[in-house]
């Protein structure tokens, strides 16, 4: 009997972790699919929101043009699309539309699985409210979509406030790294060691990584990577003349494309600077040493994606590809973080 309890509590652990492995998956093919949807001007394209109405697509061509009239209307269409006809309008409509249906699967693969697990008794009781909390981030998330969507349907907006695009990005990877977090803490049984040294340190690289992404997507947000397309000057000078053009001068970080670009730019360099410093003071570990090189290859590979970005001219498929590489870069700190806290079995 004790060793059917036993098998049991393992298979029970597998499930959960496999389950957090693939709601891993589904956030990160989230985060391209909705940097997709972001590159290609199509994240206006369906002007309602309509958690019921919405899951299917027009099935007609009279509510084609129904939807495609509504487009119209908002201030996009004049500025980015004036000349467009219904199969341009069905390509972009058909990629928010895809969007929304996989933060429905989400949601669904999440939460059908969370009462299931909850039923047999597969969490812990200490441990449940951490996986109610994800459940609660990702209806978040949810909302955050369309008060992003929102923001850009407004007279006078042409795009999503920036502002909200990187706060929805931001949660994105909230999800994915207390997911990442979850996953590593039910594959160790939920046993804790005593903090190594070093921690703080991580954590601080950790932390960088995430304001890296964050200020991605002030890039995204402004087409930032469509101007002063050189390096490592912009436009001669190491500091662009445009940096500080406008008053006041907290909105040059977050609107102004030159300082946005810039700082963005920097933050790399600095991130850069810290690796190297977090990989030396840290060498002698051997616990934390295999988690740092590959952290610091992922940087290295990222870094020279995001120059070859921007000369030239952040096409498509590279910036899509910066973005996919920002996720791998960012679970590898996570795994810095994770080696230098808690003992892996």
């Amino acid at each position: 009997m004790a060793r059917y309890r036993y098998l049991m509590t393992e298979m029970s652990s597998k499930s959960v972790e496999y389950w957090l492995l693939f709601m891993m998956a589904l956030v990160a093919t989230m985060i391209v699919v909705g940097g997709t949807t972001r590159l290609t001007n199509s994240g206006l394209s369906i002007t309602e929101w309509a958690p019921i109405r919405g899951a299917l697509p027009p099935l007609s061509t009279e509510a084609w043009f129904a939807e495609f009239e509504k487009y119209k209307l908002i201030p996009e269409f004049e500025a980015e699309h004036p000349d467009m006809d219904l199969a341009g309008f069905k390509f972009i409509y058909f990629w928010e539309w895809g969007h929304r249906q996989l933060g429905r699967f989400i949601g669904l693969a999440y939460t059908l699985p969370l009462f299931f697990f909850l039923a047999r008794g597969r969490f812990a009781k200490g441990n449940r409210r951490k996986f109610f909390g994800i459940a609660l981030l990702i209806g978040l998330q949810g909302a955050i979509g369309w008060w992003m969507v929102h923001s850009g349907l407004q007279e006078g907006m042409v795009n999503v406030s920036q502002y909200r695009l990187a706060t929805h990005l931001g949660v994105a990877f909230i999800i994915l790294g207390v997911l990442f977090w979850l996953y590593k803490r039910q594959r160790s049984g939920w046993d804790t060691a005593p903090a190594l040294f070093g921690r703080g340190r991580t954590l601080v690289l950790a932390g960088l990584v995430y304001t890296q992404i964050i200020g991605g997507a002030f890039m995204a947000g402004t087409h930032s990577g469509h101007t002063y397309n050189e390096w490592p000057l912009m436009d001669g000078d190491f500091v662009p003349q445009g940096y500080a053009i406008q008053s006041p001068l907290w909105r040059n970080i977050f609107e102004n494309p030159a300082a946005i670009q810039f700082n963005h730019r920097t933050l790399a360099y600095i991130l850069l600077g810290v690796a190297l410093w977090v990989g030396w003071s840290l060498r002698k570990d051997t616990r934390i040493r295999p988690a740092l090189g590959v952290f610091f290859g992922l940087l290295i590979w990222q870094v020279g994606l995001g120059v070859w970005t921007l000369l030239s001219v952040a096409p498509l498929n590279l910036s899509l590809l910066h973005q996919f590489s920002s996720i791998l870069v960012f679970l590898a700190a996570m795994g810095v973080v994770w080696r230098s806290r808690y003992t892996v079995k």
